[in-house]
């Protein structure tokens, strides 16, 4: 069974969207780029083939069914904090959020792939997080109590899983854009 692929994004909404790249670059700036991180995760998706929806916040699915198209399926988040929106993903899942330019549509059918030989996939990002978690089965230990937004949150889901006695295949680690100095390797993504 080919897992889900949930997608999790913000509307771009200037002051609200990509804040720490706010003081660099200024709300509608930081808003654009965002913009741009959702639709390019947003045609990795559509090409790696696979089922997926768009999991959203700051606006209703509607406007980002005009925003992205009416073939993409749009849900919105739900309440609660970062690890209660991603807990709702049903497994077998893949979850990512918007935030990684090199995700490719090779990596998303790659992920795919090893859940059939993995119990999870983890893709570390290159300032401690992770930028996609494949499970097969449910992990909601991953995502209680997890400090997010922070340089340690890989890390504690390795040892997390490790506990559990999953050992995930490890993709290779991409960058993601949260902070001023990512964005040196991305010119494409300015406005």
């Amino acid at each position: 069974m080919s897992p889900g692929l949930a997608i999790f994004a913000r509307y771009p909404t200037p002051g609200l969207a990509k804040t720490r790249l706010i003081p660099a670059v200024g709300a509608a700036a930081a808003a654009s780029i965002h913009r741009r991180l959702v639709e390019r995760t947003l045609q990795a998706a559509r090409g790696s083939g696979l089922k997926f929806e768009l999991r959203v916040t700051g606006a209703e699915p509607a406007v980002f069914s005009e925003w992205l198209g009416e073939d993409v399926a749009v849900v919105g988040q739900g309440d609660g904090d970062l690890g209660d929106r991603l807990a709702r993903v049903p497994a077998p899942g893949m979850v990512i959020g918007s935030d990684a330019p090199g995700l490719t549509a090779a990596r998303l059918r790659e992920a795919a792939a090893a859940l059939a030989t993995h119990d999870a996939v983890i893709g570390p990002a290159l300032d401690g997080g992770y930028y996609l978690l494949g499970f097969r089965a449910p992990v909601l230990f991953a995502f209680e109590g997890m400090a997010w937004s922070t340089d340690t949150v890989f890390a504690e889901t390795m040892r997390r899983l490790q506990e559990h006695g999953i050992a995930p295949l490890v993709l290779p680690p991409l960058a993601d854009i949260d902070r001023p100095e990512d964005l040196a390797d991305w010119p494409e993504l300015h406005p």
